[in-house]
């Protein structure tokens, strides 16, 4: 296997992997929740929420992020048993991604390896939600280019995402393929459909994480925490 340092560019799908979105989602879902008398498991709830956001997403590609949360908020909380929310209840649900947080890790760990590689957000947004979120809990990390779903039109894993950030990296850095790290939590979104194109992939396997599993791994490196790849990347260079 080839060294980590031999590759030039990282990109990362940010939520699950740089940001926590299941902490979030559950966050967000606290009013609702309040409302109930049930008590739900983490994964349950993870589960219910991951089976329509993906539904909605193939329904509905081009639809921004923070609309698609807003679409789903209601079915969600109708097959939670839940009261049916407002649609200011639907809207904040949406506008929620903004605030989601950072793994405690991500930061610095983001600010050493952008001493090694260039850094390309490829991720399942909107503009607007990314760039709260990169305000916020990312604390401002300059990256490199920002790749989201609404640029695109389609959401990962269509293999349309990655296509395009290939062609993206190349004309504006010269990248090649075999020189991109998908660098990723969810076997789903990012692992499998690299693979599909050819792009090798770090396993950023977040303890715990419930969405975006798949039975079958695929990863080239694994680490627990972008601060252990970060590690990693450090070592090699000793």
């Amino acid at each position: 296997m080839t060294s980590l340092k031999s590759y030039k560019l990282l990109t990362f799908d940010v939520y699950g992997t740089l940001v926590d979105w299941e902490g979030g989602i559950i966050e967000a879902l606290q009013p609702a929740l309040s409302k109930g008398s049930k008590n739900f498991t983490k994964q349950e709830l993870l589960h219910a929420y991951h089976l329509l956001e993906k539904s909605q997403q193939e329904k509905t590609p081009d639809m921004l992020y923070s609309d698609v949360l807003a679409t789903i908020h209601a079915p969600l909380l109708a097959n939670l048993g839940l009261p049916p929310p407002t649609p200011e209840e639907s809207t904040a649900f949406g506008e929620s991604i903004g605030s989601w947080p950072a793994f405690p890790d991500t930061v610095a760990a983001l600010q050493r390896l952008a001493r090694t590689y260039k850094l390309v957000v490829l991720s399942n947004v909107d503009k607007q939600s990314f760039a709260k979120t990169n305000a916020g809990s990312l604390c401002g990390v300059p990256f490199d280019l920002i790749i989201t779903a609404q640029d695109i039109g389609s959401y990962k894993p269509a293999l349309k995402n990655f296509e395009y950030m290939l062609a993206a990296v190349e004309r504006e850095f010269g990248v090649k393929k075999e020189e991109v790290l998908q660098t990723a939590q969810s076997q789903f979104h990012d692992h499998h459909p690299a693979r599909e194109v050819g792009i090798r992939s770090v396993w950023i396997e977040r303890p715990g994480a419930v969405m975006g599993n798949l039975e079958d791994n695929i990863y080239d490196w694994r680490f627990e925490t972008l601060g252990e790849m970060a590690d990693a990347v450090e070592k090699e260079a000793e």
